[in-house]
């Protein structure tokens, strides 16, 4: 029994709480059916209807139009019982290009692989150790490469494999659930990675980005880190651990 609960929480009003609450039914089936088995964890979704609260304890997934709207909660990275919290900018999706639920889909993936955003796994590359955030979507993040449960598009994710480098290109294991990427640390095009050159440490996380693409879901890799984003809240902590001003 998955003894993680995560409440959806509809404050946007682009989206109505009908297309949410099938959005939660579908992210439900991709966590229990999609990643629980790659991931070995398991969430009880639920939606929370207008007027009522979340459960006591959930983590929260809160579904906002941008940015502004989220200084109401004060940018918190925790919720009022400091539990994990992930946001989802409808707008600011929609602007970019992209399908919100693959955004939710995207954070909510992210949310359960990395809750706390402070995951890294260390590889070699070009005689420097670098390490890589634990942002599971992030490589391969474009709405062309998710796939669809029960008519809503969602996003694709990586499996472990993808973090471990003696595994060899040609497929003798996925490293995604869609299985578009051969080999690990590849990122598919418009696709990207948060990076930390340990022979630098003082330049912070930075972006790697994968190949060049025209497909309009890839333009989410080129929009700014924003306020609240795990994106903005990863590149705000120092190497040391300390949150910037």
């Amino acid at each position: 029994m998955a003894t993680i609960r995560v409440s959806i929480i509809n404050e946007s009003k682009l989206v109505t709480p009908a297309e949410v609450h099938t959005v939660a039914a579908a992210l439900q089936r991709q966590v229990s059916e999609h990643f629980a088995p790659a991931w070995g964890v398991d969430a009880t979704i639920s939606f929370v209807a207008p007027g009522t609260k979340p459960l006591s304890g959930s983590w929260w997934l809160v579904i906002l139009d941008d940015t502004g709207q989220a200084g109401t909660l004060g940018y918190h990275d925790l919720t009022d019982e400091a539990m994990p919290l992930g946001k989802v900018f409808v707008k600011t999706a929609r602007d970019a290009g992209v399908e919100w639920t693959v955004t939710a889909s995207h954070e909510l993936m992210e949310l359960l692989a990395d809750p706390s955003i402070n995951l890294s796994v260390c590889t070699t590359e070009n005689s420097r150790l670098m390490l890589y955030a634990y942002e599971i979507c992030d490589p391969c993040q474009a709405d062309e490469f998710g796939c669809a449960i029960d008519g809503v598009t969602v996003s694709d994710f990586l499996f472990p494999t993808w973090f471990e480098t003696f595994h060899r290109s040609g497929g003798a294991v996925p490293f995604d659930y869609c299985g578009r990427i051969g080999a690990p640390f590849v990122l598919l095009p418009g696709g990207y990675a948060s990076v930390l050159d340990t022979t630098n440490p003082a330049a912070g996380w930075t972006e790697k980005r994968g190949p060049a693409a025209t497909i309009a879901g890839a333009r989410f890799a080129g929009r700014p880190a924003v306020k609240g984003s795990r994106r903005e809240r990863r590149g705000a902590a120092r190497p040391d651990g300390s949150r910037a001003s």
